[in-house]
């Protein structure tokens, strides 16, 4: 009998039903996106900032950009844990990956906000 020596995070039910959660999130802001869009007879600068402009639509693709984020982190992150062996080199790869997207998310709220 083969007994298996369980070691790890055990990530595993909470990473996939995040990253299933975020795609439905994701999913269902594109349609609502694409249809706003369809609904616009053209696409300009100044429709552009009017579809951004109501404080939902504000929310709504922050909620959008933030499930894209974190969706993102756990597939970098599972990728680190299977392909980099050294746990010095994948916690500077971590680092690294955690700033841009704490980076981005500062960015993403500066121009939402800024519209």
């Amino acid at each position: 009998m083969v007994e298996r020596a369980v070691g790890g995070a055990h990530y595993g039910l909470r990473d996939w039903l995040a990253q299933r959660v975020t795609a439905v999130v994701m999913a269902v802001y594109t349609l609502l996106f694409l249809c706003t869009l369809i609904g616009a007879p053209q696409v300009d600068f100044t429709v552009w900032r009017q579809i951004f402009a109501p404080q939902w639509m504000k929310l709504a693709t922050l909620l959008f950009l933030v499930s894209l984020y974190l969706h993102a982190w756990i597939g970098v992150r599972n990728i680190f844990m299977d392909y980099v062996k050294s746990s010095a080199l994948r916690l500077v790869l971590y680092a690294i990956v955690i700033g841009a997207l704490i980076a981005y998310t500062g960015w993403s709220v500066q121009i939402l906000w800024g519209i």
